[in-house]
């Protein structure tokens, strides 16, 4: 048991520890071996643990800082039950102390002492994990040691106030830590617990920051520069939480622990195994079903605090790469897992609106949200409709956007003249994207005529005349898109040759698509592209008679760029190979009569002509 004279020997080694790092002296290796033997084996040495701390360092030589990390470690582990998790205020003493008073004073001194070196130790062990300076082996192995401590929590339950601590600092850092997170995410996150707590403590880290950031704005100075300082911290919040995979319940029945008990009665609601167990079953099937629900408690547990994490994270001021990462993914690793998905609609809805890119990456989310979970967006066809530009075509999500536009446009149920506007649009951009954008169109214009007939005349019908508008057109299209203009007037042009159709109105129902007709499909029969023009001939056929013609999968089409256009243009089989027929066998690719003024010869004879002029002026 620690003395008082131990105690009033702690500013020694605080100042032996200075002169240490200072450079007053120097420790070999085997010195520090040494003093840790001897701490280890007696409190008498107790004076040798701040020694050691001051080697725990990302700046110490490697060699040393392992042996120092090794030895501090022996030494906590088992003392660490003993160390008040929280400062103790040592009891006042009384004013005629007895022995043991003073005795249990000194006692509780000593384990404050203690746990001030824990801490300095912690932070240590932190720092060497999230410092860029840190080899890997060293971080790997001061990893461990934190985990370790995590797992060495009260009566055998997770530690969750230093893995709060931990990933605090992680947030925190100053640097990129993603040597630390390739670490910690396959090593620890595939533990039921740790990813609970991951769960629960980025939340409550989340809205620290959250609730410091308050009302900014960019209109301030002050508040942009707060909105800036946040992007690497969010970041490394995005990284973390992206990292920790997705709860599954029906394939994850046994629920692997990192701690002895891992989450608590208190946290899984104070549920039993007991209070699982009926008695009336067998044994073995009692704990079988006891295991299942149980399992089944957690899962949800662990849901709710995914749910958590992630709405407060969305929350945030997301930088605009982060910002378009989570739109990407937002439909494969977070709304399969919610239990209500319909409380990311505020989330989709202002991403959607927003436009460009950003719509295009966020259509996916809000599709699955109206067609499985009953949200009602009444302007989801207009905001659709405006994301049809020459730029999507390009757009690095393009394969996807296609796909599910395509899918979007499939219900029989869409109205006749909502139909025509999309594959009038689609068409009059045929005319100015690449060749892999043009048979993506056709493939979408394609299955529309297919799954609409009453927009079929549109292949056919001549621009200006009345009788077919009035007879094909008038019964099919909405009321909407007969709305006069400003002077009580259709706003049609009866002239010949003039397109009725208004690219640049954001209303479908005012385009005038129904009065129009696909006149661009027949500009692609001579595309300079030879898979274009073969694909168009498509729409030559009767898509009406569903059962001779079937759906063009767009899948296939989607991904497609200059590259793999002529690839496959490269890799097709002619079967008839132009042949050309010439009397005289041409010397040169142009005729000189077709150029006045121009020679075209060999160039062997040019160099020698060339030659012979400079030997005349030689001479």
């Amino acid at each position: 048991m620690a003395s008082p004279a131990k105690k009033r020997k702690q500013p020694q080694g605080n100042e032996e520890r200075r002169k240490r790092r200072s450079g007053g002296g120097t420790l070999a290796l085997d010195d520090l071996k040494a003093l840790g033997h001897q701490l280890l084996s007696s409190r008498a040495h107790i004076n040798n643990l701040p020694v050691l701390l001051s080697f725990l360092s990302p700046s110490s030589p490697v060699a040393l800082a392992l042996e120092s990390l090794i030895s501090i470690q022996s030494f906590f582990v088992p003392l660490f039950p003993e160390i008040p998790s929280s400062l103790s205020v040592p009891n006042k003493r009384s004013e005629a102390p007895t022995d043991d008073g003073e005795e249990k004073d000194v006692e509780l001194v000593f384990k404050d002492w203690l746990r001030e070196r824990f801490g300095e130790f912690l932070n240590g062990l932190i720092e060497i994990t999230v410092s860029e300076q840190s080899v890997d082996a060293l971080r790997d192995v001061a990893l461990d040691a934190i985990m370790d401590f995590v797992k060495l929590g009260k009566d055998g339950r997770f530690h969750s106030a230093i893995y709060h601590r931990f990933l605090h600092r992680i947030v925190r850092a100053t640097a990129a830590v993603d040597p630390l997170l390739d670490l910690l995410g396959p090593k620890y996150f595939k533990y039921i617990d740790v990813r609970y707590f991951t769960y629960t403590s980025m939340d409550k880290i989340i809205k620290s920051f959250e609730s410091k950031i308050g009302k900014a704005t960019l209109h301030s100075d002050e508040d942009s520069s707060k909105l800036s300082s946040m992007e690497f911290p969010v970041r490394i919040m995005y990284n973390i939480l992206s990292r920790c995979p997705p709860l599954e319940a029906e394939k994850e029945q046994s629920c692997e622990m990192w701690s002895q008990l891992g989450i608590s009665s208190k946290e899984v609601g104070k549920l039993s195994s007991n209070d699982l167990v009926s008695d009336a079953e067998p044994v073995n099937s009692r704990k079988v079903d006891s295991d299942v629900s149980l399992s089944s408690h957690i899962t949800k547990k662990i849901k709710l605090k995914f749910a958590k994490a992630w709405i407060s994270f969305l929350k945030l001021p997301l930088p605009v790469d982060v910002y378009k990462e989570v739109l990407a993914s937002l439909h494969q690793t977070i709304i399969p897992y919610l239990a209500n998905p319909s409380i990311l609609c505020d989330f989709l809805t202002t991403s959607y609106d927003i436009g460009g890119v950003v719509s295009v990456m966020a259509l996916n989310g809000l599709f699955i949200l109206m067609t499985q979970h009953g949200l009602e967006y009444p302007k989801f066809y207009e905001k659709l409709y405006a994301l049809l530009t020459p730029a999507v075509f390009m757009a690095k999500h393009r394969a996807g956007f296609f796909q599910l536009l395509d899918t979007c446009l499939k219900s029989t149920y869409l109205p006749a003249y909502l139909a025509a506007t999309f594959a009038k649009k689609l068409s009059r951009l045929a005319l100015s994207v690449p060749p892999s954008g043009a048979l993506i169109i056709i493939a979408v214009i394609h299955n529309l005529l297919r799954r609409h007939p009453a927009i079929n005349f549109l292949v056919h019908q001549p621009i200006g005349d009345e009788n077919d508008r009035d007879t094909s057109v008038e019964d099919d299209r909405s009321g909407e898109d007969a709305r006069e203009s400003d002077n009580g007037h259709l706003s049609l042009s009866a002239k010949l040759g003039t397109d009725p159709f208004n690219i640049q109105e954001c209303d479908p129902a005012k385009s005038n698509a129904m009065r129009s007709c696909l006149w661009e499909i027949e500009t692609l029969r001579h595309h300079y592209s030879p898979a274009v023009s073969r694909f168009v001939a498509s729409l030559e056929n009767d898509l009406t008679v569903r059962a001779k013609t079937s759906e063009v999968t767009v899948a296939d089409f989607s991904s497609g760029s200059y590259a793999t256009v002529f690839r496959e243009e490269v890799r097709r089989r002619i079967k008839q190979v132009p042949v050309a027929l010439y009397k005289v066998i041409p010397s040169s690719l142009f005729d000189n009569s077709e150029f006045p003024g121009w020679t075209f010869g060999n160039q062997q004879n040019d160099k020698q002509e060339l030659n012979a002029r400079q030997n005349e002026v030689t001479v």
